[in-house]
C-alpha cells in the first residue's frame, strides 16, 4: 500500500477530506488509538507486564492518548493516564469520559512502566511551555531512568513539516497516523522507531501528488533480474568520466558499487595521472585517458549504455572541457554527480542545454544545488521536498536530492522519499557509490526514476545491514559496499497487521 509523506497542513487535509466522506472525527480517533494500543502491546511484548503511563495533553492528540489508554485497559494491561493539560476539544473530552470506566478498573502500572506521550499533536509548533513543557520533562526523566517511550503520531514538540525539536520529547518509538511525516524523516534521532499505522484515511484526489515513502515492498519489484542466459552485453555497459589527478578514488568507488550492483562492462575515463593507479585498483574494468580536446571522437562515451560524469572529475579547465565534450556526445543516458555539476556553478542554463532532454539523473547534495541555483543550502535543505522538484522541472531530468531524507523527484511531478540508511553514509565517497549504482541500473532499465529510486534505497540499505544494531562509527564505505550483494537480495516484508511501514530507529 502507498504510504505518502506529508507536512502537517497535507496531514490534516487527508484527515479533513475522510471526514468530508462520512467518516466522522470520533471514529478516526478511535481508530488511531486502537491501532497504537494493538502495536504498544506488540512493541512492548513481555515488558507490558509492568505497565504503561499515558500523558495526555488537552488537544486531539490527548484524545488518541485517553482511546490507547482506554483499549490497553480492555486488553488486561496495567495502566493509568495523566491529564497533563484539561482536555479543550469535544472529541478529547468525549474519548476521556469513554476511558474513565475502563481505567477505573484498571491495575496501576509499576514504577519504571513504559509512557505514551500523547500531549502535542502534527498542528503543534514551537518549543512546549508550561503544563506542556513541564510534561516533556517528566517524560525525559522517566526515560533516563529506563522507561520506554513510545509518542502518538510525533514526539511532543516536533515540527511534522519541518523537523524543527526544540524542548521536543525523545522517543523509543513513534506511532504516526495514516502517513510518515516530513518533520519524523527529517529528525529521525528524536522518533526512534517508527511505525505509520493504517486508520483508513482516504488517499488525495487525483490532482494531488504528493510524497511517497520508498519500501521494501515497491523497491525490490523494480529490480531487473539477470537471465540465466545473460552475458556481459546483456548486462549492459557503462562509462564513468572522472578521475582527476589526486581524485582516482572516487572513480574507483563507482566502480566497486558498478561491479556489485551487477554491471556487465565498465569503462573508466581518467586524466592521464589516474590510469596507472585505476589500472591496477580495477582490474576488472576498461581504462581509457582523457583524449585531448584536438582528438576527442565520443568512442569512448559513445560505447556505453549509460554514462556516470563527475567523481573525482575536479573543477580544472582540462577536466571541464573534458566534461563538456562528453555532454556534447552521443551518450544516450546521463547520471551527473559531484563535479560534473559543479562545474555549472551559477550556470545553471548551460546545464539544462547540454542535457538537451536526454534522459538522466542529477545527484546533487545541498551544497551542490545551491551552487547551481544560486541559492543558500541551508535554504535548499530546509525545503528540499519543494526545491527537489522545483529542479527537476527546471532541468528537465530527474533530481535526487541527498540528505535525510533522500528526495527524488521528477520533471512530471513525480515524488519518491527514501529514509533508508544510516549517518554511515555521511563520509566523502558515499555519493560516488551511490553514482555507479544508479549508472548500472539505468543502462539495464533506461528509467531515470525507478533508477533513482532503487540505488537510493538500496544504497541506504546497504548501510543499514553494515551498521546492524551497532551506531555508526567505525563503519566505512568498505563495509557498505560488501553488504550491497546482500541489499539487492528481495526480501518478503513482513508487517503486523495495521502497520503500513516501519523505520528502524537511527544509532
Amino acid at each position: 500500500m502507498t504510504v505518502l509523506v506529508t507536512s502537517a497542513a497535507e496531514a490534516a487535509a487527508l484527515d479533513a477530506a475522510t471526514m468530508a466522506a462520512g467518516t466522522p472525527s470520533r471514529e478516526l480517533m478511535r481508530r488511531a488509538g486502537t491501532a497504537a494500543s494493538a502495536e504498544i502491546v506488540r512493541l512492548l511484548g513481555e515488558r507490558a507486564r509492568a505497565g504503561v503511563r499515558v500523558l495526555a495533553g488537552g488537544g486531539n492528540n490527548g484524545g488518541d492518548g485517553w482511546v490507547v489508554a482506554e483499549d490497553l485497559a480492555r486488553r488486561g494491561i496495567p495502566v493509568a493516564a495523566v491529564e497533563i493539560a484539561e482536555a479543550r476539544t469535544d472529541d478529547a473530552k468525549a474519548a476521556r469520559a469513554g476511558a474513565a470506566p475502563a481505567l477505573a478498573r484498571a491495575k496501576a502500572p509499576a514504577d519504571g512502566a513504559a509512557i505514551v506521550d500523547a500531549l502535542l499533536g502534527t498542528g503543534s509548533s514551537g518549543a512546549p511551555s508550561g503544563t506542556i513543557g513541564a510534561g516533556v520533562e517528566a517524560i525525559a526523566r522517566a526515560r533516563a531512568a529506563g522507561a520506554y517511550v513510545i509518542s502518538l503520531d510525533l514526539p511532543s514538540g516536533l515540527n511534522a513539516t519541518t523537523g524543527a525539536h526544540a524542548g521536543a520529547v525523545v522517543a523509543d518509538a513513534t506511532l504516526t497516523f495514516g502517513s510518515a511525516k516530513r518533520g519524523q524523516l527529517i529528525s529521525r534521532a528524536s522518533c526512534g522507531r517508527i511505525a505509520v499505522l493504517d486508520i483508513g484515511l482516504l488517499p488525495p484526489d487525483s490532482e494531488t501528488q504528493l510524497p511517497e515513502l520508498l519500501t521494501a515492498g515497491d523497491v525490490y519489484p523494480q529490480i531487473p533480474t539477470i537471465p540465466a542466459r545473460a552475458h556481459k552485453g546483456t548486462r549492459k555497459k557503462v562509462a564513468i568520466v572522472g578521475g582527476s589527478e589526486g581524485m582516482a578514488g572516487a572513480v574507483l568507488l563507482a566502480a566497486q558499487a558498478a561491479f556489485r550492483s551487477g554491471v556487465g562492462l565498465l569503462r573508466l575515463c581518467v586524466a592521464e595521472g589516474s590510469v596507472s593507479a585505476v589500472h591496477g585498483a580495477a582490474p576488472a574494468a576498461l581504462v581509457t585517458e582523457w583524449q585531448p580536446d584536438s582528438e576527442f571522437d565520443d568512442s569512448n562515451t559513445a560505447w556505453a549504455d549509460a554514462v556516470v560524469i563527475g567523481p573525482g572529475l575536479g573543477k580544472t579547465a582540462r577536466g571541464t572541457r573534458f566534461a563538456e565534450h562528453v555532454f556534447r556526445g552521443s551518450a544516450k543516458l546521463l547520471v551527473v554527480d559531484a563535479d560534473g555539476l559543479n562545474i555549472f556553478a551559477r550556470d545553471a542554463s548551460s546545464l539544462v542545454e547540454l542535457l538537451d532532454g536526454r534522459p538522466s539523473v542529477l545527484t546533487p547534495h545541498p551544497a551542490e544545488l545551491g551552487r547551481l541555483l544560486e541559492r543558500d543550502a541551508g535554504e535548499i535543505d530546509a525545503a528540499r521536498f519543494e526545491v527537489a522538484l522545483e529542479a527537476a522541472r527546471f532541468f528537465g531530468a530527474v533530481v535526487l536530492l541527498k540528505g535525510t531524507p533522500t528526495v527524488i523527484a521528477a520533471p512530471d511531478g513525480e515524488i519518491r522519499v527514501s529514509a533508508a540508511g544510516t549517518p554511515a553514509l555521511a563520509t566523502g565517497g558515499s555519493g560516488d557509490v551511490l553514482a555507479g549504482m544508479i549508472g548500472t541500473l539505468l543502462a539495464q532499465t533506461g528509467d531515470p526514476f525507478s533508477s533513482a529510486c532503487v540505488a537510493a534505497w538500496i544504497h541506504g540499505r546497504a548501510a543499514e545491514l553494515a551498521t546492524g544494531e551497532r551506531n555508526s562509527r567505525g563503519t566505512t564505505l568498505d563495509d557498505v559496499l560488501r553488504m550491497l550483494p546482500d541489499a539487492w537480495q528481495p526480501v518478503k516484508e513482513t508487517l503486523a497487521p495495521g502497520v503500513l511501514a516501519e523505520l528502524p530507529a537511527i544509532r
